[in-house]
């Protein structure tokens, strides 16, 4: 089935969109502080299909993080009450916030740079830095340089790999798809069991 083909191609044509790196920059903005969807997912291919762009891609997507992290920083600083019941209605960000609050109280600012370089979501380390009175100023760097090794390495592999990715990619798709698919499957099952 040929499912994650179609949604191959569908990517490739809308990372070469003339309003596509406005769409990078404000998934950016938004997933840093409330969006679900981490900007790899159009840094990555809009890299691929323009190359010569990668390192611009990477500068606006870091920018653009950083912006919308100071914005999660300001919802936690001035709005935690009101985000508070829905934190704690969702289990997964409410246990996600308890587990920023002990980072932070054992590792401190590199807390935000290890929320910012993984695939941790950075959101809810962004509200809790700003519920937990974070300084700013280190807030701001950890998140800078967190942000900004994980997406020029994003812009540099895909850069260095160019084509050759791009036709390995296109051609193992699907596989790559289901494969995922059945580890997220497995690994949702082996949660349940233990």
């Amino acid at each position: 089935m040929k499912l994650f083909s179609h949604l191959y191609e569908r990517v490739m044509r809308w990372s070469k969109n003339p309003n596509a790196p406005w769409y990078l920059g404000l998934l950016s903005f938004a997933e840093s502080a409330f969006f679900p969807v981490p900007p790899d997912v159009m840094l990555a291919p809009m890299c691929l299909a323009n190359p010569e762009k990668a390192w611009r891609f990477a500068f606006l997507t870091t920018v653009s993080s950083l912006i919308g992290g100071l914005l999660g920083y300001a919802i936690g600083a001035t709005a935690f009450e009101l985000i508070t019941p829905y934190l704690q209605s969702n289990a997964h960000y409410w246990d996600a916030f308890l587990n920023a609050e002990a980072w932070f109280s054992q590792w401190g600012v590199w807390a935000i740079f290890l929320a910012g370089f993984s695939p941790i979501p950075y959101k809810i380390f962004t509200i809790a830095a700003g519920a937990l009175v974070m300084p700013i100023l280190p807030f701001t760097l950890a998140s800078l340089i967190g942000r900004g090794l994980r997406f020029f390495m994003v812009a540099g592999l895909m850069k260095w790999g160019g084509a050759s990715m791009e036709a390995n990619l296109k051609k193992y798709v699907d596989r790559i798809g289901w494969a995922t698919i059945a580890l997220i499957i497995i690994a949702i099952l082996l949660n349940k069991l233990f």
